[in-house]
């Protein structure tokens, strides 16, 4: 879960996450485990797209770098 108290200079807005939550797949949990929090992933993604910075580098709080790799190579 993201904490609305540290978002920073470029994640999505609620604005945006308005438009854009409706089009991921379902949190629900199902066969094979359950999503990590799209917000965080898809915030942690546009991070290392803005700052041309490697995977590795992804702070924190953008959950595991990892997963950001993996969601972004979906």
């Amino acid at each position: 879960m993201v904490d609305r108290g540290r978002v920073v200079a470029g994640d999505s807005t609620d604005q945006d996450w308005e438009r854009l939550g409706p089009l991921l797949p379902s949190m629900a949990p199902q066969r094979g485990g359950r999503w990590r929090d799209h917000r965080q992933v898809i915030n942690g993604i546009l991070w290392h797209i803005d700052n041309g910075a490697k995977w590795d580098q992804i702070p924190e709080r953008y959950g595991p770098a990892k997963t950001c790799h993996d969601r972004f190579a979906r």
